[in-house]
């Protein structure tokens, strides 16, 4: 018995208590069914650390590598699907590995610049696992459909053990180091100065950036990705006044998509990654919009100003001279 299991027997008895006050005719079944159950935890156990390791990533202006990772993955969970492997994923956290530390290499010795290198990789082991796919006749089947889109509902006891052993290390190392990975952020060199090991943060950063992306595939799809990533901690940019409190909102965004975007891919009969990831950017537009909401008007005036002839500042001056 994994780590997800062991975590789902735990909480199973409290999400069947919670399904009769659940809407919908659908949707009250993730608290009972053990199928959906896994899919619940797993998607909120992926949003949790997710959310947690993209307000870092947004800081280090590092919101590409996300996507990159995804596709990257990609060709890893390709392979894997033609040797035959029971969970895919495990070729695809080889891969992403390994290329997230390349990235970071490549970035830290100057030999190219980080989004460079990203989108080398990203349309290169993507393109690998397309042609694998072709090569041995296994084309875009559902199963490979699945990881692109996500497959949270078939989200199998090995997925969620994986998924809650890369979100329970991921979380905990990211709160180890969340210092010293801001000090290295802000001014690398003077953290170097001060005896923090900036190389070795960057290499263990880029780590759990792989294995969490990884994590997220069975969730949201390689494609789709960023929608739990960096979403919602942009969202939360929005409204916190502080890194932490952009820490706690991503959280609430966060776990606000997945169960909005659950209830609706449920009682709609829509596929729940994209739902998911629907759901996300349209929250992102509501609180930039209400955050924002005397700059849009402002500017929606001086946009009506414009189109009927009349700029600012030439009412500016016929003001003055009156």
């Amino acid at each position: 018995m994994g780590l997800g299991i062991e975590i789902l027997e735990i909480l199973a008895p409290i999400m069947e208590s919670l399904a009769p006050h659940m809407p919908g005719e659908v949707f009250p079944e993730f608290f009972t069914l053990e199928m959906f159950q896994r899919s619940m935890l797993a998607a909120l156990m992926v949003a949790i650390v997710g959310g947690f390791l993209g307000s870092f990533l947004l800081v280090r202006n590092l919101a590409l590598i996300g996507d990159g990772l995804a596709h990257v993955s990609f060709g890893g969970v390709a392979i894997g699907i033609v040797l035959g492997a029971t969970s895919p994923l495990w070729y695809a956290l080889m891969f992403s590995l390994a290329a997230s530390i390349l990235i970071y290499e490549m970035q830290a010795r100057e030999i190219l610049t980080g989004d460079a290198s990203i989108a080398i990789f990203l349309t290169g082991m993507l393109a690998l696992g397309l042609v694998v796919l072709r090569y041995y006749g296994v084309g875009i089947t559902v199963e490979v459909e699945s990881y692109l889109w996500g497959s949270l509902l078939l989200t199998s006891s090995e997925d969620l053990d994986l998924i809650a052993a890369i979100s329970v290390m991921s979380f905990v190392l990211l709160y180890l180091i969340k210092d010293p990975l801001l000090a290295t952020t802000v001014d690398p060199l003077a953290a170097s100065v001060q005896g923090i090991p900036v190389r070795l943060i960057g290499l263990v950063f880029s780590a759990i950036t792989a294995a969490v992306v990884v994590s997220m595939v069975q969730v949201v799809g390689t494609l789709l990705v960023t929608a739990l990533l960096v979403t919602p901690a942009a969202t939360a940019q929005q409204v916190g006044r502080s890194f932490r409190s952009c820490l706690m909102f991503t959280q609430v965004f966060g776990i606000s998509s997945v169960i909005l975007g659950l209830y609706f891919s449920a009682e709609l009969d829509t596929g729940s990654g994209s739902m998911i990831a629907l759901v996300s950017a349209v929250i992102f537009t509501v609180v930039v919009y209400l955050a924002n909401a005397d700059w849009l008007a402002r500017s929606f005036a001086s946009f009506r100003l414009r189109i009927t002839g009349i700029s600012i500042p030439w009412f500016e001056r016929v003001a003055r001279r009156k």
